[in-house]
């Protein structure tokens, strides 16, 4: 590789900003990808057709292999080089979605959901892999905060995108857009981002690879189908059983090999466990409440599907706002300040939908989600700094996939367990306003509509006025649970503030850490370790 090729430690790469924007377009892609089928899953359930457990599988089928492949796809990436792996992912992404497209069965659909989810699992942590590798500390921060503001967009564009496609064509143009947008993503990579050397130090770590993926399958798989099995049946502890043996052997096989693909030890670091869980805290927040807002504005306020895309732009605005200059509060006020006053922020937004009626007008929910995004805004960047700044430089791969799995984790636990709640509260509450509810109705909001349209108008009415009631107490009580656990995670970040650690202030945005590359905040000095990483950086 060309001298040139390799990013100077202090100064970063010469071509690290047109590297950027390329990386966050393939972010952008990879979360579209993910968030587009939402408002396609009625059109699916007709036309292919699904039932329930079909879609449900069309849709986790994604999800179980993305989290399951992140560790293992980080891991690659660092030996292979990283540019390949995203270039890779993304060449995958395309090919699946194109045989999604085509498909005329679920069967066929959910093979090709998995499919793309594996190539999402290459993309997404080799995006924030690489800008640690080609900027350097002075910059690092804000190219960080720029890449979480791009996730924030993505997660709302989806959901509007397949709206506006449902309104003028069939469900297959939902995997149809992702082809042009891989490519436009796949052309950046390409010309912008430079090549990068793969560490090919030691082998393989084959059994650490099956049992890391085997073992977050498990525990996804777990998560994700607890609401519909039960979290207390037989089949539902077997297999959470079969997630902590699992992964506890992987841990233990990491801490004996001598190529581990995972430093388990890094754990053991307050700071790099703190963070990263509060990444899954607030990715538990942020879903559990998606989980049921939309179904709210789509049902209960009678949106379109890209009505009710739109209706979440105000989250993504003010995150991308608040993200895109959260260093700049970090650089003042220090990160995890920044964090906690993030958190609380989003507490306080969750805190504010949990009190809407039937009844609250949109300008209403617009301004919480603003809030909302405002508060998650400061938490993404500076969250993902100190975990990836808590680790050796040559390490910073291992967070990044470490980082991706935790929200992974996080986003999916909090659609279960908030799902879970909404679910139970929603049929003691319409049990309650109207006893004699026919079956189907009390199972949740979408089938109350659904029998309500073939009832005479004066008991449809009633139907419809009682579940809307239901379900709504029931997504405030939802929606609490958030906030609270939105406030639990502001609570660590003040425990961690308050700790008497020796630690210079943070610098400012322009001004260069006093701490060596893969240095934590507060660590007085790198170790013969870190020096020895960043020497082979070089």
């Amino acid at each position: 590789m060309r001298t040139e090729d390799l990013p100077d430690p202090e100064s970063g790469h010469p071509r690290r900003r047109p590297a950027l924007a390329a990386l966050c377009l393939a972010l952008v892609v990879t979360t579209i990808d993910n968030t587009v089928l939402n408002t396609a899953l009625p059109a699916l359930a007709e036309a292919l057709p699904a039932s329930t457990a079909d879609l449900q599988w069309i849709n986790n089928a994604y999800t179980l292999v993305f989290a399951a492949m992140l560790i293992t796809a980080g891991s690659l990436g660092s030996r292979w080089g990283h540019r390949r792996t995203l270039t890779g992912g993304l060449a995958v992404l395309a090919l699946a979605s194109s045989a999604a497209a085509l498909s005329d069965s679920t069967g066929q659909l959910v093979a090709f959901r998995a499919l793309m989810g594996l190539g999402a699992a290459f993309v997404m942590p080799a995006t924030l892999s690489i800008i640690v590798a080609l900027f350097g500390p002075r910059e690092r921060g804000r190219a960080i905060a720029v890449w979480s503001a791009t996730a924030g967009i993505g997660i709302v564009v989806g959901p509007v995108t397949g709206g506006l496609l449902l309104d003028h064509f069939a469900w297959g143009s939902t995997f149809w857009i992702n082809v042009p947008l891989v490519a436009l993503a796949l052309t950046a990579a390409l010309l912008l981002v430079p090549p990068l050397p793969g560490r090919r130090a030691g082998r393989l770590d084959l059994p650490g690879l099956l049992l890391s993926a085997a073992g977050l399958a498990a525990l996804v798989d777990t998560v994700v189908q607890g609401p519909e099995r039960g979290w207390l049946t037989a089949t539902a502890l077997t297999e959470a059983a079969a997630a902590a043996v699992l992964l506890t052997a992987f841990t233990l096989w990491e801490l004996r090999t001598a190529h581990p693909m995972v430093d388990v030890r890094l754990f053991a670091d307050r700071t790099f466990s703190l963070a990263g869980g509060i990444l899954g805290i607030t990715f538990f927040a942020l879903f559990g409440m998606l989980f049921g807002y939309t179904q709210y504005l789509q049902l209960v306020h009678g949106f379109s599907p890209l009505e009710a895309g739109l209706g979440a732009l105000p989250f993504a605005l003010s995150m991308a706002a608040t993200a895109g200059t959260s260093d700049r509060a970090t650089g003042r006020f220090g990160p995890w300040t920044t964090v906690a006053a993030g958190l609380a922020v989003m507490a306080a937004g969750l805190g504010a939908l949990s009190l809407i009626t039937v009844t609250t007008p949109y300008a209403v929910l617009a301004l919480a989600m603003g809030v909302v995004g405002a508060g998650m805004g400061l938490v993404m960047a500076p969250a993902s700094t100190v975990t990836v700044a808590a680790v050796p430089r040559g390490k910073a791969p291992m967070a990044s996939s470490v980082n991706s799995v935790v929200r992974e984790l996080g986003g999916a636990l909090g659609i279960a367990v908030v799902g879970t709640v909404v679910s139970s509260r929603y049929r003691s509450q319409l049990a309650t306003a109207l006893p004699d509810v026919p079956a189907p109705a009390g199972a949740d909001l979408p089938s109350a509509h659904l029998v309500a349209a073939a009832l005479p108008p004066g008991a449809a009415d009633r139907l419809v006025t009682a579940a809307n009631e239901a379900f709504t107490t029931a997504l405030d009580q939802g929606t609490q649970l958030c906030a609270l656990a939105a406030l639990l995670g502001a609570a660590a970040a003040i425990a961690r503030l308050r700790r008497k650690t020796p630690a210079g202030p943070v610098p400012g945005p322009g001004k260069a850490p006093n701490r060596a590359p893969g240095q934590a905040f507060g660590q007085q000095g790198p170790s013969g370790r870190d020096r020895a990483s960043a020497r082979q950086d070089r």
